[in-house]
């Protein structure tokens, strides 16, 4: 009997042990984080949020001269982008046009290259392995280290890398958002036809000047006093935006998994510009208005988050 209750207890034990979770290694972060830029791989996925549903079909090829990827919205208003090389078109009224670089990654590669910053902000754990559109997939869990972010849990293809599925979760484990393959072809065999008419043009295209929406490099002094801890700020540039009658200024912060984006601009009173809070999926964002300028917050982190930002934003006179 001692030897019995001594066995179940200690299959408690590991069993425990093996639900919280084992340290990942940077190793295996490094080759999920390179997976998605590296892997020819075809396939569908969904992404769901707010009890809403959207697929796409995505087509990632490495060719000589680098990535080309292929996306294309399967309901909605008829959508398709090409990415080469983080060079974004979109297809618009039958034809191909300049969008923007590539900023923070997209589904499925959402982890940075430079991972030096998960492991100050988040707790990156492995908690099992999974099935996931017909593929084997370690369960790799990030919990943040303060309530300001979220949780996140990404499933990675055990040979591979690529992530079949990714979920945002709140404090209380609700997801928030998720992405998931539902058909997936990793490998040899994956479609290129559609690459004979890519290059000639984007060729072409990468000779155009970039637009104006990509903005200028400032020094605008204006200071966040409130960032989350861990968070960098990656961009401050000034940019036209549409239906704006002046630049608007536009600071970015990044924690390695989650952006904050901070836009401010002359306050024109319009009756858009107001106080308030909305959200879609893990995508918070908050206006206000102060000492005359419109600041608006918007970022994957809790709403709590967004009005600390915005709260907390003030100019330092430099210039």
């Amino acid at each position: 009997m001692k030897m019995r209750v001594a066995v179940i207890g200690l299959l408690l034990v590991v069993g425990n042990a093996y639900a919280e979770g084992r340290q990942v290694s940077l190793d295996w972060l490094k080759t999920v984080a390179f997976a998605g830029h590296q892997t020819d791989y075809s396939g569908v996925f969904v992404y769901q949020y707010d009890g809403r549903v959207e697929t796409s079909r995505i087509i990632h090829v490495v060719e000589s001269d680098g990535e080309y990827e292929k996306l294309e919205s399967l309901d909605g208003p008829k959508r398709e982008i090409i990415r080469h090389n983080g060079h974004v078109w979109e297809y618009h009224n039958h034809k191909m046009v300049r969008a923007s670089s590539q900023g923070r990654g997209k589904f499925p590669s959402l982890l940075p290259e430079q991972l030096s910053a998960l492991g100050a902000n988040y707790q990156a754990s492995q908690v099992g392995v999974e099935r996931v559109s017909g593929y084997d997939a370690q369960v790799i869990l990030f919990q943040p280290r303060d309530n300001l972010r979220y949780t996140h849990k990404l499933w990675a293809h055990n040979a591979s890398g690529l992530l079949l599925k990714a979920s945002v979760l709140d404090d209380k484990k609700k997801t928030v958002e998720q992405h998931t393959f539902t058909q997936l072809q990793i490998g040899a065999g994956v479609d290129r036809s559609w690459l004979k008419s890519a290059p000639s043009k984007i060729s072409r295209l990468h000779d155009e000047p970039s637009p104006a929406a990509a903005g200028v490099p400032v020094n605008s002094g204006w200071v966040v006093d409130a960032l989350p801890a861990g968070f960098r700020k990656t961009m401050e540039i000034q940019r036209p935006m549409r239906g704006r009658h002046a630049p608007v200024t536009q600071l970015v912060f990044s924690d390695g998994l989650s952006a904050i984006s901070v836009f401010i601009e002359p306050d024109d009173s319009d009756e858009d510009d107001a106080n308030g809070l909305s959200s879609r999926g893990a995508m918070n964002l908050y206006h206000k208005i102060a000492n005359g300028n419109l600041v608006t917050v918007v970022g994957e982190v809790p709403a709590r988050t967004v009005m600390q930002v915005a709260d907390s934003l003030r100019h330092n006179g430099a210039q």
